[in-house]
């Protein structure tokens, strides 16, 4: 027997393998894909069947990684016709109908990630469609984080550091930094996947400065600042001085006058005994002359 007799022979068994089964046979030639947020790539499945194409029936869906219950309809091919899902038009198209069941997805986003399935039938085939699976997974750089702060900025009191980024993928890591005076590092609190804090207790004037967030994964970083100053009340131990020299200087002037006072009152009454004496010395003088003067008469 010759080459072409043996495929020939080849392509009967084959034939006669699918029309004992009745259903048509769905590859998909990898398992999972990854792709950057915005860039297209392309979900393989080929089928085999053995009927003509004339009822072919293909739909693709998606089963959201954030949602695994709510599987919904990407594109659809029936019988010639295409539909698209809302969220997927002018995003989706098949790339060589009715040969393949490929599709391309263009401007891909990270709500496009997921499982996908490719379902196809093709009556009057007997048997259960055809299904094939794949995960894709949709990368992104983290998205702007947003910075917080929240608590008791006054000396002794406690300040919590918030922040908290929308998206990512692969999940961000998350760090914390005190950039000044030095750089140190910060234990960080993670709040689930995308959100982060620090709490600082008993802050002090050498918690004030900046601080950093910063958000990472493969595609890159991205950062937000918090600016924080501890307020310290003035120090209350000159006023207190200055209010005891104060009272010391009033007593002391208050002393003075007490002194003045006394001295001045003193002072009067030994001039009003001075003046006393004197008249009285006076008095007795005058009364003493005219006897005086009556003897040198007599």
């Amino acid at each position: 027997m010759g080459c072409s007799g043996c495929c020939l022979l080849g392509i009967t068994c084959l034939v006669s393998v699918y029309l004992h089964c009745g259903a048509v046979r769905v590859t998909v030639r990898e398992s999972s894909l990854e792709v950057v947020q915005g860039d297209s790539v392309t979900l393989p499945c080929s089928f085999l069947t053995a009927m003509p194409l004339v009822r072919l029936s293909i739909i693709w869906t998606l089963t959201p990684l954030f949602d695994p219950d709510s599987p919904t309809q990407v594109i659809v091919y029936d019988q010639g016709q295409v539909i698209e899902s809302p969220a997927f038009t002018g995003r989706v198209e098949f790339a060589d109908m009715p040969w393949s069941a490929d599709v391309i997805l263009n401007d891909t986003r990270v709500s496009d990630g997921g499982i996908y399935r490719c379902v196809v039938s093709n009556p009057p085939e007997t048997g259960d469609p055809g299904i094939g699976e794949l995960s894709l997974s949709v990368l992104a750089p983290p998205s702007l984080p947003v910075c917080l702060w929240e608590g008791d900025t006054d000396a002794g009191g406690s300040v919590t550091l918030s922040c908290a980024v929308v998206e990512g993928v692969p999940t961000p890591q998350m760090s914390w930094e005190k950039l000044e005076p030095e750089q140190i590092t910060l234990p960080v609190n993670m709040e689930g996947e995308l959100m982060g804090s620090v709490k600082i207790v008993n802050v002090s004037a050498q918690n004030s400065g900046v601080y950093r967030c910063s958000v990472t994964n493969v595609l890159g970083t991205q950062n937000c600042y918090v600016n924080l100053s501890v307020y310290i009340p003035p120090d209350e131990s000159p006023g207190i001085l200055q209010g005891v020299l104060l009272t010391l200087f009033m007593a002391l002037v208050l002393l003075a006058l007490l002194v003045l006072v006394l001295w001045l009152h003193r002072s009067a009454q030994e001039s009003k005994w001075r003046y006393s004496r004197e008249d009285e010395e006076c008095y007795n003088e005058i009364r003493y002359t005219p006897s005086l003067i009556k003897r040198s008469f007599v």
